[in-house]
């Protein structure tokens, strides 16, 4: 196999390693003595007012009575006293007020959290939109549709839980335990907001020492890792351990390969609704997925940083430098030459942003700058639909007309005829003329591995038979989440003649893939994939991975070792209580046993954390209607 030591954490070295700073936090005010200037800076920064407690100063949307009523929220926003109130219907339809307890955001939106009696701080159901008219908006109806109370983001359901959703980019240090016997949650953090170590990291010790070796430098960071320390929160992603286990958070230095997997285009049989159908993001907090597919960043190595201040400098709009032009670091020939290259003669139609990063992600109510800067390509409006930043501007021009004069002005444009082939290899409306795209897009070394990461999956969705053919080589490729992909694509190809290429992977550098290969070949019989999955639950550096502990319990459970199955959900529950899967193996596992208490209470903590789940509803139900038999 390729070197792939930027591509995720060694076979024999822990995550937990993978971090130089891995101390006590100290908070941000022991920073105050040493760096003044920085502090005063960071406290009138929006990250410093990530998270904060309501009050005349911090509270930035109407309770003076204010209502908002949306098509399945209705909600009224109170004051009494110093107390902050908002009245809306809980699960069962009824209307209680609800104390807001603290506010996530300021700078765009505002959203209001509620602590229930488990513990679990809510966010409730409408946020206030900054920004603009201000007003109330409820962003779930407007993202997903009606919201009801089984939908999975209705405000008192597990999605819409902070303490697991949204602390860990919205306070610093922040710890979460779960008690299952009294069902409550603890959370602490060391500060509310992103604090100096969010992004400096833990800073006890350099607080004693005042060493620069014992502290973190974001920009002394190699690039991956600088991107890190933004991506963390600036890009949607999904943690790879559970959010109890405290041995294995990121923190600024650490691979971001080690801790999470970025939100990608496809979810299982699903198509995320957050990305356009050539592949850029198409929702705000997906600026890192942006990023990843520009050729600034594949061949020019831009950072976070290139464009954007740290939050206690000084800066422009949006945290962009000041006074610098950014774009000529690069290409001074064309900002020397922009009329001629932009073929515009208005400042607007001469902006670099204007054209390569037009405000086309939607933020419901905000639209943002597409972070992917690419070229404008009006012949995607026109076949999938997709916006183009000509169309910004010249809102009376038929797609089409754009599309020939685009053509015409850069009519060798490689990087438009780039769009083109992701779009046609993406969009669910073409799909099934999609193979010769998804193909050219997968088997493309030179295209960013996240684009080619969700062709891969598509494929061998789409086209079992191709994805047999052409993903195994692609295994070999550099990028970590772009192998976990492609032993997806396999998974759903049921390419079965790839199993030995599967099995070079099962110490594969990337945790991913590792899990990932070791569970396909489980699934295939292969005794080597059994075999790894126990390794994976068993050796130090893997052993609070969820995932290994559940597969393990269901092949017990078929091979009829019910002790065994035990064990292990009892693992998964120790690290990842909230999984609803683990819950009802646990419940079925009790019925075996004859245990009816003990089943009906796993199911019924199950409900608590997904109250729609068919398998645990189902059961419960039966298992209520023997206990009224009796």
């Amino acid at each position: 196999m390729p070197d792939k030591s930027d591509a995720g954490v060694g076979a024999s070295v822990a995550p937990i390693d993978e971090s130089p700073k891995r101390l006590r936090f100290a908070g941000s005010e022991s920073c105050r003595d040493c760096h003044p200037a920085q502090y005063d800076e960071w406290k009138r920064d929006w990250h410093h007012q990530a998270l904060s407690v309501p009050n005349a100063k911090t509270v930035k949307g109407r309770f003076d009575g204010a209502h908002f009523k949306g098509r399945s929220t209705e909600a009224t926003m109170l004051t009494r006293g110093s107390e902050y109130l908002m009245r809306t219907n809980d699960r069962g339809g009824v209307a209680h007020e609800y104390p807001v307890q603290w506010l996530v955001g300021g700078k765009r939106m505002q959203d209001a959290l509620t602590e229930i009696e488990d513990g679990r701080w809510q966010v409730l159901p409408v946020y206030f939109h900054v920004t603009g008219r201000g007003e109330w908006v409820d962003y779930n109806e407007a993202k997903q549709g009606a919201v009801g109370p089984t939908h999975p983001f209705f405000w008192q359901n597990f999605r819409r839980t902070a303490n697991r959703e949204c602390l860990g980019c919205h306070a610093t240090g922040v710890s979460v335990s779960y008690d299952r016997t009294s069902h409550r949650w603890l959370t602490s953090m060391v500060e509310p907001g992103v604090g100096c170590e969010a992004c400096h990291g833990p800073g006890d010790r350099h607080v004693e020492t005042k060493l620069k070796r014992d502290i973190v430098s974001v920009k002394a960071l190699t690039g991956p890792a600088q991107n890190a320390v933004c991506a963390a929160c600036d890009g949607s992603r999904e943690p790879i351990y559970g959010a109890l286990d405290a041995t294995h958070r990121f923190l600024p230095g650490a691979k971001y390969e080690a801790f999470f997997e970025p939100s990608g285009l496809v979810d299982g049989e699903t198509r995320s609704g957050e990305y356009f159908v050539d592949g850029r993001p198409s929702s705000s907090s997906f600026e890192w997925q942006a990023m990843q597919q520009s050729r600034c960043f594949l061949e020019g190595g831009v950072t976070c940083l290139s464009c954007h201040t740290a939050p206690h400098a000084a800066q422009g709009a949006n945290e962009i430098k000041p006074g610098a032009q950014l774009c000529s670091g690069c290409h001074e020939a064309l900002t020397k030459e922009v009329k001629a290259h932009s073929h515009h003669t208005s400042a607007t139609g001469q902006s670099c942003v204007g054209c390569h990063m037009p405000k086309v992600v939607s933020g419901v109510l905000d639209h943002f700058a597409d972070h992917a800067l690419d070229v404008p390509v009006p012949e995607n409006t026109v076949a999938h639909g997709v916006p183009n930043a000509c169309a910004l501007c010249h809102e009376k021009k038929s797609a089409e007309a754009l599309a020939e004069k685009v053509a015409a002005w850069w009519p060798d444009s490689k990087r438009r005829m780039r769009r083109r082939v992701l779009a046609d290899a993406f969009d669910e409306k073409t799909k099934s003329k999609s193979e010769a795209a998804l193909v050219t897009v997968v088997t493309d070394g030179s295209e960013a591995p996240l684009l080619r990461a969700f062709a891969a999956e598509l494929l061998g969705q789409r086209f079992p038979a191709r994805a047999a053919k052409e993903l195994p080589a692609v295994l070999e490729a550099d990028d970590g989440y772009l192998r976990s992909r492609v032993l997806a694509g396999l998974s759903a190809a049921r390419a079965r003649a790839s199993t030995e290429q599967v099995a070079m992977h099962l110490e594969d550098p990337s945790v991913v893939v590792r899990q990932l290969s070791a569970a396909l070949l489980s699934s295939w019989g292969d005794a080597r994939g059994v075999a790894a999955l126990v390794r994976l639950a068993r050796e130090p550096q893997t052993k609070t991975l969820a995932r290994p502990h559940l597969i393990l319990a269901q092949r017990a459970v078929s091979a009829k070792n019910f002790e065994a199955a035990r064990r292990e959900v009892a693992a998964v529950l120790a690290l990842m209580p909230y999984s609803v899967s683990a819950l009802v193996l646990e419940a079925d596992l009790a019925v075996r046993r004859r245990d009816v208490p003990a089943a009906k209470a796993a199911l019924e903590e199950a409900l608590r954390f997904d109250s729609a789940n068919v398998d645990a509803l189902r059961r419960l139900e039966l298992i209520n209607s023997v206990i009224e038999r009796k």
